[in-house]
């Protein structure tokens, strides 16, 4: 997957554990921090989901306009 440089501000302490976690695993900062974030945001979970499902694209994309739609409030006429 291609890697898009970016800048974030995070607290100071959380750099330095970010920094100490890396040097353990012999890893770089990015690494790390995105290994976190993939692990808060379920990408493991998603994925493992996704590798099981036989739709077609356009069907579950079709799937998910319909369940937006759904959730949205009607309009008045």
């Amino acid at each position: 997957m291609p890697k898009i440089r970016t800048t974030v501000t995070l607290d100071e302490q959380v750099l330095k554990w970010v920094k100490v976690r890396a040097a353990r695993m012999g890893k770089g900062d990015s690494e790390v921090i995105e290994d976190s974030l993939r692990r808060d945001l379920g990408f493991e979970l998603l994925e493992r989901l996704w590798s099981k499902n036989q739709m077609p694209e356009d069907q579950a994309l079709q799937l998910a306009v319909e369940a937006q739609h759904s959730t949205r409030p009607r309009r008045r006429r």
